[in-house]
Parts: C-alpha cells; sequence; structure tokens
C-alpha cells in the first residue's frame, strides 16, 4: 500500500479514542493502514461537503460511519418526494423538512461522535472562502456548473483537495483537484458549456443507485487523502457506465495557463459564476423570446366550455406512459417532420413535463407559420397540482 503525506497530521496523543470508539471503529484499528493512529486522524479531521443530494447523502453517511470528527454540510433546499429515490440520507417522515436537517439527525444517528456543522444558505462568492477556510477537505456534491467553479476557483486560492462527482442518467465521474500536486477542475472543463446544453438530472433522469456509486467513491478519496494512503485521483478522471459496468481512467495534466491555478493566473479572487456560465444572459434571450402561454386552469376553462383547443403533447412517450391528459403525442424531437399531420388554422395549447421543451415546440410552430399556437405554464405537473391530483407528479 502506497503512502503519502497525509492532509492530517497525527495527532501525537492530544485526541484519544473511548472505549466505545475503539469497539466502533475496529475493523479499522485491526487494519496496519489505519491503525490506532489512522483512526485518530480521521477523528482530528475536518471534511466539507457540499450539498446533501444524491452524491452528498452517500458521502456523508460512509464520513460518519469512518468516524470523520467534523462534518460541515453546505445545503438550502427542502425534501421533496421525487428525492428519495436516490437521496438515502433522507426518509419518507422528512418530506418538506429543510434537507440541512435531516442530514444532521441522520448523520448524528450514524455516529454521535461525529460534530455537525450546518449550514442552511446558498453557497456564494461572498460565503465561500469563509465556509471553506477551516476544512481539511472540501468534496462537491451539486449538481450545477456555476457551483462547481465556485468550489473549484475557492479550493484553488486556500489551497485545499477538491474532491469531484457528477452523475447523469447512468453515467458518472469521479476525481481529486488539488492544485498542490495536480490539475483543477478548470484545466478539465476551462468553460462551461452553454446554458441548457447540458440538462438536469431533473430533466434527463438520473439512476438512483448511481450517485451511491459515486459518491462512496468520492468518500473513498476522502478517507485515502486523510490517511495518506494510497493513490488518489490526482491527474486522473475516473468514468463509471453502470449499464456495461465498466470503469475507465483519463490522465489529466495541469495546465500551464489555467486563469486560476496556471503560472500566470487572472483568476485572483471568485467572480460572479451565475455571470461566467452565462445564465443572466440565457434568461435574458428566454425573456426576449417568450412565447403565448397559457395558464392550466384557463385551458380546463376553454376544454369545459367546448372551446375548439388542441392540447399537443411533446414529451417522449415513455413520460407518456407514466402521466397524460389523453393529449395527442407528437415527441418535440418528431415535430419538424410531423408538421404536416397538423393544421396551421387552428388553435393548440402545448405541453411538456414543467414548460421548457414545450416553449421549444411553440417557436418551432410559430416558425412554421402557426399564428394560434400557446405553451401551457407549468406543464403536466402543473396540472396535476392546480387541476386534477389523480394525475400523477413525476
Amino acid at each position: 500500500m502506497e503512502t503519502r503525506q497525509p492532509l492530517v497530521q497525527s495527532p501525537n496523543g492530544a485526541v484519544e479514542l473511548s472505549n466505545e470508539e475503539i469497539a466502533r471503529y475496529s475493523r479499522h484499528l485491526i487494519m496496519p493502514e489505519v491503525a490506532l493512529d489512522g483512526q485518530k486522524k480521521l477523528k482530528t479531521a475536518r471534511v466539507l461537503t457540499v450539498g446533501t443530494g444524491g452524491l452528498g447523502s452517500p458521502l456523508a453517511l460512509y464520513l460518519a460511519a469512518a468516524g470523520v470528527g467534523t462534518l460541515g454540510v453546505v445545503d438550502f433546499d427542502i425534501v421533496d418526494e421525487s428525492n428519495l429515490q436516490r437521496q438515502i440520507i433522507h426518509g419518507t417522515s422528512d418530506i418538506g423538512r429543510p434537507k440541512i436537517e435531516s442530514a444532521r439527525d441522520r448523520i448524528t444517528d450514524m455516529n454521535p461522535n461525529v460534530k455537525v456543522e450546518a449550514y442552511e444558505e446558498p453557497l456564494t462568492s461572498e460565503n465561500a472562502l469563509d465556509i471553506f477556510k477551516d476544512y481539511d477537505i472540501i468534496v462537491d456534491g451539486t449538481d450545477n456548473f456555476p457551483t462547481r467553479y465556485l468550489v473549484n476557483d475557492a479550493c484553488v486560492l486556500l489551497g485545499k483537495p477538491n474532491v469531484y462527482g457528477s452523475i447523469f442518467r447512468f453515467e458518472g465521474q469521479a476525481s481529486v483537484f488539488y492544485a498542490k500536486e495536480g490539475p483543477c477542475y478548470r484545466c478539465l472543463y476551462p468553460e462551461p458549456p452553454p446554458p441548457g446544453l447540458v440538462p438536469s438530472c431533473a430533466e434527463g433522469g438520473v439512476l438512483g443507485i448511481l450517485p451511491g456509486a459515486i459518491g462512496t467513491i468520492q468518500a473513498t478519496e476522502t478517507v485515502k487523502l486523510i490517511l495518506g494512503i494510497g493513490e488518489p485521483l490526482i491527474g486522473r478522471l475516473l468514468l463509471y457506465d453502470a449499464l456495461g459496468m465498466s470503469f475507465r481512467q483519463m490522465k489529466l495534466r495541469k495546465d500551464p495557463n489555467c486563469p486560476v491555478c496556471g503560472e500566470n493566473p487572472t483568476v485572483t479572487e471568485l467572480i460572479d459564476y451565475q455571470e461566467f456560465c452565462g445564465i443572466p444572459q440565457a434568461n435574458a434571450q428566454e425573456a426576449a423570446n417568450q412565447v403565448p402561454e397559457i395558464s392550466v386552469q384557463n385551458l380546463k376553462q376553454k376544454l369545459d366550455n367546448g372551446e375548439s383547443v388542441n392540447v399537443l403533447d411533446v414529451r417522449e412517450p415513455h413520460e407518456y406512459e407514466v402521466a397524460n391528459i389523453g393529449a395527442r403525442l407528437i415527441p418535440l424531437g418528431e415535430l419538424p417532420q410531423r408538421l404536416v399531420e397538423l393544421d396551421q388554422d387552428e388553435n393548440f395549447a402545448v405541453h411538456c413535463k414543467t414548460g421548457g421543451r414545450s416553449a421549444r415546440a411553440v417557436k418551432l410552430l410559430q416558425d412554421a407559420g402557426f399564428q394560434n399556437v400557446y405553451n401551457v405554464k407549468g406543464g403536466i405537473n402543473a396540472w396535476s397540482e392546480e387541476i386534477d391530483p389523480s394525475i400523477p407528479k413525476y
């Protein structure tokens, strides 16, 4: 087993384990790579997890079980029923609670020896450095590009390792970005993708088990860094394909021209990451291209009054099987080829799950010469919430 410089130095007798802790961690203590000294390092360690969602759930639970003495958790979301398919730190009884509270309760139940430091607030350029500075390792469990770049830059500026993970559908990635010893996130991804190009898990879905695989890899890397054992994923990107049950590696190199960790950095303080990722510009463009909308209440009233309205569903067939209101189904990807099936003189109300795809469909129809076409605001989920609760919300 390779030995490297641990991030947490030996406590030199200042930290002791109780008899209860010795019994709890006995399977660690009999391993020479951990032993008593290593378990004391874990107890001394301070680790911050950003997010208590799909990735944050398994990594926080396993770090707590391993005996990491202080766990910081950052989150300001509320537990939703749709979280429970993958966010195993939360339970059914937690629906509606702040995630930070249910995560803290679960961690404490897992291991009462762990001190939980909770930050129920958004991570921003104004507070990131102050939150990060007292932790040994930062673990990124976020799911959006502005926060990923924020976490990366804050870690580089503070000299902290960033244990990275990301997931989508059946695939995941993991690495350790540590500018002192290798590349950072910006070396791999110098520029963010255009807003909306990469769908979120809410839009594209994710296998519920996938974040467990990637989150436990992140937890493993964190423990290795604390103990100074093994070969961490510094300079390597691990790619996981759950369907093929395969792992691949990509070697990563430090970019000497990296704006934050390169030889002549130009990013020397935290910036506006919403702006950097083009979010305000995309929102402004979306507002400029606003399409006509109709509320679900207004649509229901028109249908009840017998008005001539063609309701068009542009979701995928497998979504239609989950929930539908009897509308005609033409998936968005097929719409350009099937415009000949629709009469331009008729009225159309177009819906999808929440309104994004249907807005694009309305724009497509308008460009093709359709005049009386409206986007159903909030999509079928709004119909479920406001009109017919018997329609499943997914």
